[in-house]
């Protein structure tokens, strides 16, 4: 276990998905009492990594914080046979974005949950990581909810021109891309290498008017389990994660009144916030904070 500069542990774990396949995670524990439980579920094509800042700033407020990469991405990818420090390529590599849901996320959820019992746990997701929430058995687990940039991200309520670039590039290039290499390069312009079923059903679901809500998935019957508070942010410059495509995930959420902010960058005194810029550092005394204190009650 390392000891952070910022008066907080960090270790690295493994914890197994709900079909074993072995996921890796950070763990990040203060060292005074802990007074909550943190699940943080990343963006699609989105290394834990990204997430550490955040995951540190919580647990010096007295959370234990728990990031991880979905199977495929990250550290949840499997080494290559030869080579040094090397993936496997994910040619042939099974998973889709409900399988993330399906056995990913229900199973860090409930290793959290088991692992904190006298704990209230709270989740954030970001982009897929709040479409999650809805899809996965066990989210009557959670008590606050706090989604950021999480959307029903089909492209007609992308602000334009960005709407037609995804609209192009996930039907006209993507998709041929993925079937004739076998899986979505991260050159392409996706973030890390993503497996084949995963783009495709990502790529179906932006297609699509209602997004995920379009699927005959079972899995959205989860949805309307949920029950705890939920708050969804979405930021003013956000192309992709638009005020309508958080209403519209939200609305999925039929049990509650889930509350959707948006926030300008000038709110936070910042100049572009974006989809990503949520997790940058210096949000700390702004975004960070306000998150923080409403996933703690405070």
């Amino acid at each position: 276990m390392d000891v952070a500069l910022d008066d907080v542990f960090i270790d690295e774990i493994s914890f197994p998905a709900t079909d074993g396949y072995a996921l890796t995670g950070t763990l990040f524990l203060p060292r005074g009492t802990k007074r909550h439980a943190v699940l943080i579920n990343s963006a699609t094509a989105v290394p834990r990594k990204i997430y550490r800042g955040f995951a540190s700033y919580l647990a010096h407020r007295g959370c234990a914080v728990l990031t991880y990469d979905y199977r495929g991405i990250g550290d949840s990818r499997l080494p290559a046979m030869v080579g040094y420090n090397q993936p496997k390529s994910l040619v042939g590599f099974k998973a889709s974005m409900s399988d993330w849901a399906a056995r990913d996320v229900t199973a860090a959820v409930r290793w959290m949950r088991e692992r904190y019992q006298g704990l209230p746990l709270a989740y954030i997701g970001h982009s897929f990581g709040g479409q999650a929430l809805g899809l996965i058995e066990n989210n009557t687990d959670i008590s606050r909810a706090a989604l950021v940039a999480s959307q029903a991200a089909t492209w007609r309520l992308m602000t334009s021109p960005e709407k037609y670039r995804v609209y192009a590039f996930m039907n006209f290039v993507g998709v041929p891309l993925v079937h004739a290499l076998g899986y979505a390069p991260g050159w392409a312009g996706v973030g890390e290498d993503l497996p084949k079923g995963v783009f495709l059903q990502w790529a179906e679901w932006v297609s699509s008017p209602r997004y995920l809500f379009d699927s005959k998935l079972p899995a959205l019957e989860n949805f309307a389990n949920f029950k705890g508070e939920l708050r969804a942010l979405c930021f003013s410059d956000d192309p992709w994660a638009t005020r309508p495509a958080v209403e519209l995930l939200a609305s999925g959420f039929s049990a509650i009144m889930p509350e959707v902010l948006t926030v300008r960058p000038s709110d936070v005194g910042a100049k572009a916030i974006g989809h990503f810029g949520f997790f940058r550092p210096d949000h700390r005394d702004t975004l960070w904070r306000g998150v923080a204190e409403w996933i703690q009650g405070e």
